[in-house]
């Protein structure tokens, strides 16, 4: 479903993605983790050109999104991604930025868009604030928010950017459960996190990224229980200490 064959960006001397090769298949869930400045986010923000990339090729579901001519906003549809910050429209309620993109973009009526925006927001725990404002919700329920715009567009894949690291800690489990969901419905996504926990319970693979190099890749448990790299021993080593 996805696939980075030989990918190096720079930004100006500064190497960020080091010949990046990775594949995702379909449904499958991959969770990337590094300690900070690793190159995890700029990696999962090339997969819809929200960076560019100065070497090799990535294909979304067989197309290579950074091909000359390539339609930013098309390919955009089929790629979900959620942020860091939630990124909501503060003037809209929850309903009315999870209809945004299938009546704008996709030219759905507002009665189709209502439907699935209030399908959407049943699925994220959330059907009683369809008509509260971003400003009137707590962190975690903005991200779930975001999330169920994100899916709006029925993209084929799902991209997490540290989607919890911006939530204080008692709303990160609402946000998870939701991702949880998702996975156990098939969703193939890839999640930039230090939730560690998650990682082990709910990834296929987990990505150890250290100085925009991809340095591991491996089971949950094979990773969590024996890391062969010394970064990801180290790296873990201090995750469990900061706990």
């Amino acid at each position: 479903m996805i696939q980075f064959d030989k990918v190096n960006k720079w930004y100006g001397e500064h190497h960020v993605l080091t010949d990046i090769d990775l594949h995702v298949n379909k449904g499958e869930v991959v969770v990337v983790c590094g300690p900070s400045g690793s190159g995890k986010s700029t990696m999962i923000r090339t997969i819809n050109r929200l960076e560019e990339i100065q070497q090799g090729t990535i294909t979304v579901n067989g197309q290579d999104v950074h091909a000359r001519g390539v339609n930013i906003n098309h390919l955009r549809q089929g790629i979900g991604f959620v942020f860091q910050q939630f990124n909501l429209f503060p003037h809209m309620s929850a309903i009315d930025n999870v209809m945004y993109a299938p009546v704008q973009i996709q030219k759905q009526s507002k009665a189709q868009a209502r439907a699935l925006a209030e399908q959407l927001l049943e699925r994220v725990g959330l059907a009683h604030k369809a008509d509260a404002y971003p400003g009137s919700l707590s962190g975690g329920q903005q991200q779930r928010v975001a999330i169920a715009r994100a899916l709006a567009l029925k993209p084929p894949v799902m991209l997490f950017d540290e989607p919890t690291s911006a939530l204080d800690p008692e709303m990160v489990g609402e946000v998870l459960q939701v991702m949880k969901s998702l996975a156990r419905d098939g969703m193939t996504m890839i999640c930039v996190t230090h939730e560690m926990g998650f990682a082990r319970e709910v990834s296929d693979r987990v990505v150890f990224m250290d100085a925009g190099k991809i340095i591991e890749v491996d089971t949950p448990d094979a990773f969590f229980s024996n890391p062969k790299h010394p970064r990801a021993q180290k790296f873990l080593a201090d995750v469990v200490r900061a706990h």
